[in-house]
């Protein structure tokens, strides 16, 4: 990628065959998807007279897209300091993730996989910067796009896998499928199938929170689809009267299935400030450092004052769902452009080699370790036993109510 000349760096363009250098799934066919071109970064030599090497440093300070505030009276800083190990830590998570949709995608075009099934690739890096920044104690509730939600709330590759596949050892027994996975020891609260339904739920676990005295927030996820249903203002308005912790996240992709924001919108774009009475917050999405940053505000800011509306301007590659193609309302050059300029798993494997805290043999070597994972987690989603038939009577709530009528028959009581 770089020559050496008597010193001096001098960048080389990576030719489009080069992305296979950071594989994106199970198989070759995975790999062909795989992520853009890494010219996007730079390398920088060291001075002579430098107390430290980068390939020695314990961190290093990293700027990024400024924030943008509503009704904020200060806003974070655009840098922060970051460690190797921190970085390589959300380099692996995000490629795991990555990999494990692709794999979700092969598999549903192999009708292993039925139904619905929204992929989130493209996305990554909104889900890791906010789990950097908060702790397990703080409730996640989400839409349907919610696969790598349950991976980073303790579920496995294969427990999501094959769940999507319908198999006794997916993280609901096969039972929730691709849009209702739940990890309630982890208050990860699950998907829902109901576009913005999750947003009074959000609010609920709040006042929940404020109601015990717990020094943690509720991180309420929804679309920029989502962004114009009804009840999600409903639950914004009672947040506010009761200074709920609530921190409600849009993960603004820019379409609403198949409708752009600038269509679907009539407030225009920037979703931060349509909160109207709360404070908002815009964050590149696309970066888990400005992400991680902006989420440590958003989560002090809320324990202390109450709801803040945080927009995520992020992006997805896929379409809306699996039975979406995702190029009819948009081209394949939007997508690329996209994915040469603001891939999140570039952004930080670049920083990781500009740091010289990773080499290129290195990448290499985490790649495979992710790509046996998912493999192996793929083989064993269409091997493993479905449900036992019994398991349908199971995990149904139940509640002995009397029912009052009018007469003997329809349960009459004096």
């Amino acid at each position: 990628i770089f020559l050496r000349n008597n010193g001096t760096m001098m960048r080389s363009m990576v030719s489009s065959t080069a992305s296979s250098v950071v594989g994106t799934g199970a198989s070759s066919f995975m790999s062909k998807l795989a992520l853009p071109s890494l010219s996007f970064f730079s390398w920088r030599k060291p001075s002579d007279n430098s107390s430290r090497s980068m390939a020695t440093a314990a961190s290093a300070t990293f700027e990024f897209k400024a924030f943008k505030g509503y009704r904020l009276d200060k806003i974070p800083e655009n840098k922060t300091v970051a460690t190797a190990d921190e970085l390589k830590a959300m380099f692996r998570q995000m490629l795991t993730m990555r990999k494990m949709e692709i794999a979700a995608d092969i598999l549903y075009k192999a009708t292993q996989i039925r139904g619905f099934c929204h992929l989130y690739d493209g996305q990554e890096a909104v889900l890791i910067g906010i789990e950097a920044a908060c702790t397990k104690e703080d409730p996640i509730i989400t839409s349907y796009r919610q696969h790598c939600h349950a991976l980073s709330r303790g579920s496995t590759v294969l427990g999501v896998l094959a769940e999507l596949t319908g198999r006794a050892s997916g993280v609901q027994a096969g039972k929730g499928g691709s849009m209702h996975m739940y990890q309630s020891k982890n208050q990860y609260y699950g998907g829902q199938g109901i576009v913005g339904a999750q947003t009074p739920l959000g609010a609920g676990f709040a006042f929940a929170l404020k109601y015990k005295n717990k020094p943690n927030v509720s991180i309420t996820m929804f679309g920029d689809g989502a962004a114009n249903q009804g009840q999600l203002y409903e639950a914004i308005n009672m947040a506010q009267l009761w200074h709920l912790p609530c921190v409600f996240v849009c993960e603004n992709n820019r379409y609403g299935m198949g409708t752009s924001a600038q269509r679907a919108s009539g407030s225009g774009i920037d979703f931060y400030e349509r909160g109207s009475f709360i404070p908002g917050l815009k964050i590149d999405g696309m970066d888990a450092l400005a992400v991680r940053e902006g989420m440590k505000f958003a989560k002090e800011f809320a324990l202390s004052n109450g709801p803040i509306y945080v927009e995520m301007d992020t992006y997805r590659y896929h379409g809306h769902s699996m039975s979406d193609p995702g190029i009819t309302y948009r081209s394949r050059e939007e997508i690329n452009d996209i994915r040469n300029s603001r891939d999140p798993i570039d952004r930080i494997k670049g920083r990781l080699l500009e740091q010289g805290w990773m080499t290129l043999e290195d990448v290499k070597i985490i790649e495979k370790e992710v790509k046996k994972i998912v493999d192996d987690a793929s083989k064993q989603a269409v091997t493993d036993p479905a449900p036992d038939p019994k398991e349908v009577f199971t995990h149904v709530y139940t509640e002995p109510v009397p029912t009052r009528g009018t007469t003997a028959y329809n349960g009459f009581k004096p």
